[in-house]
Order: structure tokens, then C-alpha cells, then sequence
């Protein structure tokens, strides 16, 4: 669906807590969540405005958000990088 919210806290309900304490003691955790947080931003600001942008390119951002939120989930079950 265009122009919906994937930020982190939307993604990862249950982890609310956990995405605080990290955020607040990892400034690697906090900066990956940000980068995401603004990649998926950029994303459906792009989508809801019909920005003239590639498909290619389009996937290439969601593709990058995905590696993203991966990374923010590996490191909330496994406290890794």
C-alpha cells in the first residue's frame, strides 16, 4: 500500500521497550534506527507526493530499507551488529 509507515516502533510493536534502552546506550542502534526511520521517510514521501522516480530505483530504496530493519531486528533478538 502506498504511503504506508514501516518506521521501526510501527514494524516492531512488541520491542518498543527494547528499541528504547538500545537507542539510548547504542549510538550504532540509534543510528541504524534513524538511518531506517528516514530511508522509509524519504520512501512514502516519494509515494504519497507521486514523485517522478525510476521503478528501479524506487526498489533499490525498499531494498535498502529492508536490509535495515533486518539489520535493527538481528540486533534486537541477538544484541549483534
Amino acid at each position: 500500500m502506498l504511503g504506508e509507515n514501516h518506521s521501526i516502533y510501527h514494524e516492531f510493536p512488541d520491542f518498543h521497550q527494547k528499541i528504547n534502552e538500545l537507542a539510548s546506550s547504542d549510538p550504532d542502534f540509534r543510528a541504524l534506527v534513524d538511518e531506517h526511520d528516514k530511508l522509509d521517510k524519504q520512501i512514502r514521501g516519494l509515494e504519497m507526493r507521486e514523485s517522478p522516480i525510476a521503478d528501479l530505483d524506487m526498489e533499490r530504496l525498499k531494498k535498502e530499507r529492508i536490509r535495515l530493519k533486518d539489520r535493527v531486528y538481528h540486533r534486537l533478538n541477538n544484541g549483534l551488529g
